[in-house]
């Protein structure tokens, strides 16, 4: 196939506009771009019709919807194959479609604001998408928010005003925010509150598996299979908070570290790997042939000629490998980025509100002068560097909230204690954005104030379709005066990004040094 592509959907678009062509940043080919975007016309079809018949799609439909618009978000799926069949299992669903949505209207849609607020909320759903399948697969079910998703994506296939999509947009908000309630309500319902604890980054000398990405189902699945067979599991990336979780961490002593850093690092840090790779989300990059036989995928991500761990969760095969290959033979260290030995993640809401009296009582005595959230998704943009270096310049009487992936550029800082508190509090996935606002929420009522009116800054860096998801909730809960980096998204056109600076006070990161100054009023 000679396909050619557009897609805008992450931070990575080329020169700031959109990868053309025959492939993308992302290493996505022009063949998977065109696949996804069938896929997508397709779902849009779908659930227009479901819509149409006057209820909430069935749990089977509505699966069938998440796993579609999951698989097309950034870094999930390189096989245009496995696209299509998903494609074909929505034809099969629902044979009297008669077509489906063609994605080039919107993509070449003549009124650019109409184009940026289409692929805002479809964007958003993509990653809401991702939050809602890893709920399921833990049971929970939430069938307006499935009646949800059908009415948002048949308004994005349908012709509409400004002032419809505006509206749709606060709605995806609010439904974004319910998807991160309900996964976080899956994830301590299946494994308890997270606790904070210390991560060592040393691999220890043996057979093991590194786990990358966000479902801890498949963490305990993992580790329930390898329990007793003498291979050490270690998280990877997004996957690092599972350390916080009791029912994890506790019961499954072979639960041993964190190896390696951010994902945009996997193809140097995986180089010649002696264990296997288990990927279960959106953080696969295009494999290097030093490891690429020694990769596995599972759930909705797939790459072309990888095994495949089906719905079964049978990972017999990554057992085997690890136990072939033997692990290092003695003890290795793989620090942080800025060197450090060990991380510690596991504050979430439960954890830091336990300390809200203190925390209270050490802003009104003037020990905690301000709160920064720092986080969000990382990325390969030299520019990154921003967030380290906003960390480092942070002074001594505040505290860092940090998130996700993005966190790996500060987490392993020594940045010291304030008030009893370490100053860097990781609170855990990009979906546990959930806990930071409950966190704020919980400081705001203590205070008897907004939440704009906190001394607390956020300053994030997005990357993929899940951190759309969540700033569209954070602008929807009226969160304002939000920085955002490393570039604002190629989608939002510039009369979209006007509303939103002067609805929300958004706006681009700068340099470190200067918004450091303007958050705090020194400048």
């Amino acid at each position: 196939m000679d396909e050619q592509m557009f897609c805008f959907q992450c931070e990575q678009a080329a020169h700031c506009t959109a990868c053309t062509g025959k492939s993308g940043v992302c290493g996505k080919s022009a063949d998977t771009a065109a696949a996804q975007d069938r896929l997508t016309g397709a779902l849009i079809s779908y659930a227009s019709q479901l819509i149409g018949e006057g209820r909430a799609p069935a749990p089977e439909q509505a699966l069938l919807l998440m796993e579609g618009l999951f698989t097309t978000i950034t870094n999930v799926n390189f096989d245009p194959q496995t696209v299509d069949q998903l494609t074909e299992s929505i034809h099969a669903a629902c044979p009297g479609i008669g077509f489906d949505y063609d994605m080039a209207n919107l993509w070449h849609e003549p009124d650019e604001d109409i184009r940026s607020l289409k692929s805002f909320v479809l964007f958003s759903l993509r990653g809401m998408a991702a939050y809602n399948y890893h709920a399921r697969v833990l049971g929970r079910i939430d069938p307006e928010l499935d009646r949800f998703f059908c009415e948002a994506l048949q308004t994005v296939g349908s012709e509409c005003s400004i002032d419809t999509l505006w509206a749709l947009v606060q709605k995806t908000g609010k439904a974004s925010y319910r998807c991160m309630e309900l996964l976080d309500a899956a994830n301590t319902g299946a494994f308890g509150q997270p606790e904070p604890v210390e991560v060592p980054l040393v691999i220890e000398k043996g057979p093991f598996i590194v786990i990358s990405g966000h479902d801890l189902y498949d963490m305990k699945c993992l580790l329930e299979q390898t329990a007793g067979k003498g291979i050490h599991v270690y998280t990877h990336s997004e996957m690092l908070p599972a350390h916080g979780y009791p029912e994890l961490k506790q019961k499954y002593p072979h639960l041993k570290g964190n190896f390696g850093t951010a994902w945009q690092n996997q193809q140097r840090e995986f180089e010649d790997i002696p264990a296997p790779i288990l990927f279960t989300t959106n953080c696969i990059m295009p494999l290097r042939e030093s490891y690429a036989d020694r990769v596995f995928t599972t759930s909705v991500v797939s790459y072309p000629g990888v095994p495949h761990i089906g719905p079964e969760r049978d990972f017999s095969p990554v057992i085997a490998k690890a136990l072939e290959l033997g692990g290092y033979p003695e003890d290795t260290a793989i620090p942080g980025i800025n060197g450090g030995r060990s991380v510690v993640t596991g504050f979430a809401r439960s954890a830091v509100l336990s300390h809200a009296n203190e925390i209270v009582a050490a802003v009104k005595s003037g020990q905690i002068r301000h709160f920064f959230l720092v986080g969000g998704c990382d990325g390969t943009r030299p520019s990154r560097r921003y967030y380290t270096e906003f960390a480092k310049l942070t002074p001594p009487d505040t505290v860092i909230l940090t998130l996700a992936c993005g966190k790996f550029r500060l987490n392993d800082l020594d940045l010291g204690t304030v008030a009893g508190l370490p100053r860097i509090l990781d609170v855990g996935q990009c979906n546990d954005a959930y806990s930071a606002i409950q966190i704020a929420l919980a400081l705001a009522d203590a205070f008897q104030c907004g939440v704009n009116d906190l001394p607390l800054s956020l300053v994030l860096c997005w990357f993929e379709q899940k951190a759309v998801c969540i700033l569209i909730a954070l602008l929807a809960l009226g969160i304002q005066n939000i920085r955002l980096g490393p570039t604002l998204p190629a989608f939002l056109s510039p009369g979209v990004v006007r509303v939103l600076q002067e609805k929300y006070n958004l706006m681009a990161v700068t340099t470190p040094e200067d918004d450091l100054k303007a958050i705090l009023g020194e400048g």
